[in-house]
């Protein structure tokens, strides 16, 4: 399988996405679905960021420090980096 596919079903599991997407559109969408949880569900983001195991003091230094992007950008790379480090992991123990 694919890192790009992987990619995709495991962000599938908190998102409603279609497989087909490429690693760009992927990154719109996720900038999009976290700008809506940042404006309608804060709580649920901060679950989905749980679940994920995003590092929060990483991401709490990224949006203090980062100019010239939103927080739903910054949110959404951070995100998705950390759902790559995962796949990189399985992939290195599986073998």
């Amino acid at each position: 399988m694919s890192d790009a596919l992987s990619l995709i079903r495991i962000i599938s599991k908190d998102f409603d996405l279609a497989e087909g997407l490429s690693e760009e559109q992927l990154r719109f969408a996720m900038i999009d679905a976290f700008g809506y949880l940042i404006d309608n569900d804060f709580s649920k983001l901060v679950q989905i960021l749980y679940k994920a195991d995003v590092d929060q003091y990483k991401l709490k230094e990224l949006l203090e420090n980062t100019n010239g992007a939103s927080a739903a950008e910054i949110i959404a790379d951070t995100y998705i980096a950390r759902q790559k480090a995962k796949i990189e992991t399985w992939k290195k123990y599986s073998s």
